[in-house]
């Protein structure tokens, strides 16, 4: 949908109406133009990039997955492999660029914390709407030159929030 290229911040994308493949197309849309052709997505002057791919996978078609969809879970809460359209991010996905131009002034906490990544600590900046209730996730690369684009959601899910107040609290000194 055209329209969904000029929304802006706080508005929401227009896709409930949109069948599955009209729906792609629009996201893919903002996507390509707010991340994937847009040079200048930096964030604190520090260019942001999408993790490396996967086997059969481009790294930007990666990034847009886990932008779109959320982890299926079994009955027992375990990741199950798979990942499933998420209506709540992707109206939710022209928010990044807004957020990562710092647009917004007040109601944003920009921190850094030491997370538990399968065993090994690992740093993330997190930018937090607390008004929106909305997480952008960034991972310094080791060179500390750039920034890899992990996640964004909105903190619609139970603890989300709590998880989020309590990384916070525990945030590092200096935003990495």
């Amino acid at each position: 949908m055209p329209l969904n290229l000029i929304k802006v911040y706080p508005a929401l994308l227009e896709i409930v109406q949109l069948n599955e493949k009209q729906r792609t197309l629009s996201l893919l849309g903002v996507f390509k133009n707010n991340i994937e052709e847009n040079t200048s997505f930096k964030f604190r002057a520090k260019q942001i990039r999408p993790l490396k791919k996967e086997e059969g996978v481009s790294a930007m078609e990666l990034l847009f997955r886990h932008l779109t969809t959320v982890d299926d879970l079994d009955n027992k809460g375990k990741k199950t492999g798979t990942r499933s359209f998420e209506l709540a991010r992707s109206q939710r996905l022209h928010w990044i660029k807004h957020h990562i131009d710092e647009r917004k002034v007040g109601n944003i906490e920009v921190f850094s914390y030491e997370d538990r990544v399968n065993g090994k600590s690992i740093n993330r900046t997190y930018i937090y709407d607390v008004e929106q209730e909305y997480v952008i996730i960034l991972e310094p690369q080791r060179s500390g030159m750039d920034y890899y684009l992990l996640t964004a959601y909105h903190l619609n899910q139970p603890g989300g929030k709590k998880q989020i107040l309590n990384k916070l609290k525990k945030k590092l000194s200096n935003v990495l």
